[in-house]
């Protein structure tokens, strides 16, 4: 005996109804993963642009306080008594240059934020680095080049300070950081 047909088409929607839902589940499963990639990547892209444009820094800081680029190392060539670098604008222009030295093509924002780089000063050499004021944790956490030696098995991206070698290990003297704007105003202690 056959079935009747109403019950054949209420099984055969049912079915219907049960299959498009696993197909909007596994859509969403799908759409989730590729956000997460995406996500990963636009980290990577940043944290590579973080890398950078905080070599660019660390170089203009370098040379501003007469210190080896690669190394971090005082030059002992230089006959000049190393200025204080009071705001990073100065790496545009050096404003006791006759002639207007330039140390960096442009000031660049921090690629997390969008925000200025916050400043590492020095009382006696004022700026000596900046950092990323970023809370996650990098992807890459060693084998970098030796200009970025100090770097290494950093946890978190506002530990990462692109400068003079006591900016990136605070070990002497006193360091504070600030953000540019507020030029030494609102400091606190380097961990």
């Amino acid at each position: 005996m056959e079935p009747p047909r109403s019950s054949l088409l209420m099984s055969s929607s049912g079915f219907t109804y049960i299959a498009a839902l696993m197909i909007i589940v596994i859509m969403g499963i799908m759409l989730g993963i590729t956000g997460q990639t995406w996500r990963t990547k636009m980290k990577r892209e940043r944290e590579t642009e973080l890398l950078f444009r905080g070599v660019q820094y660390q170089r203009a800081i370098r040379r501003w306080h007469q210190y080896d680029v690669t190394e971090g190392k005082p030059l002992k060539t230089t006959t000049q008594a190393a200025r204080p670098l009071n705001d990073l604008k100065d790496l545009l222009k050096d404003p006791g240059s006759l002639s207007k030295e330039r140390y960096l093509r442009r000031l660049f924002t921090d690629p997390f934020t969008d925000k200025e780089f916050e400043v590492v000063r020095n009382p006696q050499k004022g700026i000596i680095g900046v950092r990323v004021t970023e809370e996650d944790e990098p992807f890459k956490q060693g084998n970098f080049d030796k200009e970025l030696e100090g770097l290494d098995q950093k946890k978190k991206y506002n530990e990462w300070v692109f400068g003079l070698p006591e900016a990136v290990t605070p070990t002497a003297g006193k360091v504070t950081q600030g953000s540019p704007a507020s030029a030494g105003a609102g400091t606190s202690s380097v961990p």
